[in-house]
């Protein structure tokens, strides 16, 4: 069963603040380690991290050729995440591949991380969209197209905004996750995210799960501010 709680992006430059970082809470967390933090320390970070006993959203966003994401994600496999994502926009065949990579990847007896699929950024706006990619739909109806595909493909869920959580949850079941970054407190800055919501706002408007980084990193009491965070979104 996949933890539900709010998760942490370790946005850190390196080992030493993610481990100083750490140590300020003295519970089990939901983390994410993304590109800028694995490409400076590589797959010892997630080693690390797993040996405190804390649950990983290994956030890579993979996107290629359907055989090298396969064998890509195999590796990944190994490292005993609980969730790691992909790029819709890389194809039903890649999708399918990675799945296939990341179930012979996973130790026998293991239970294999889940597997989502980047629709479009939370930082993308509808313009930037239909003149870069040159994508006619409007940003919703790319988004909804995206879900779509990734279920097809079998894969466990989609990131996506908060503004296209419930339209998904719509189209593709319940069980179907929702993984909204892009949270922040009222009055919070967006910095470069465009689609963004509170964390009672993204329960409500039908997230599953929710990334929340500067929030509390950048926070002066990390732990009350991932408290405050817990609070408004286990909240009914």
């Amino acid at each position: 069963m996949l933890n539900t709680k709010p998760i942490i992006a370790l946005d850190f430059p390196g080992e030493k603040d993610v481990l100083n970082f750490l140590a300020q809470f003295d519970e089990k967390l939901f983390v994410k380690i993304g590109m800028e933090l694995y490409m400076q320390e590589g797959p010892s970070i997630v080693a690390k991290v797993k040996e405190q006993g804390h649950d990983i959203f290994l956030d890579l966003k993979l996107h290629d050729i359907p055989n090298t994401v396969k064998s890509a994600m195999k590796g990944l496999a190994r490292l005993g995440v609980d969730l790691v994502n992909v790029h819709a926009a890389g194809g039903r065949a890649m999708m399918e591949g990675a799945l296939e990579g990341l179930e012979a990847g996973t130790d026998a007896g293991k239970t294999r991380a889940a597997l989502i699929a980047v629709t479009q950024l939370t930082s993308t706006t509808e313009q930037q969209m239909q003149q870069e990619q040159k994508i006619s739909l409007s940003l919703n109806e790319s988004v909804l197209q995206y879900a779509q595909l990734s279920k097809q493909a079998g894969l466990n869920g989609v990131v996506c905004s908060v503004h296209e959580a419930n339209a998904i949850r719509e189209i593709c079941g319940e069980d179907f996750l929702r993984v909204t970054p892009g949270i922040r407190m009222l009055g919070g800055e967006a910095h470069d995210q465009k689609r963004i919501a509170t964390p009672d706002g993204a329960k409500k408007d039908g997230s599953s799960l929710i990334v929340v980084g500067r929030a509390i990193t950048g926070a002066q009491n990390p732990v009350t501010a991932y408290k405050e965070v817990c609070k408004l979104w286990e909240a009914k």
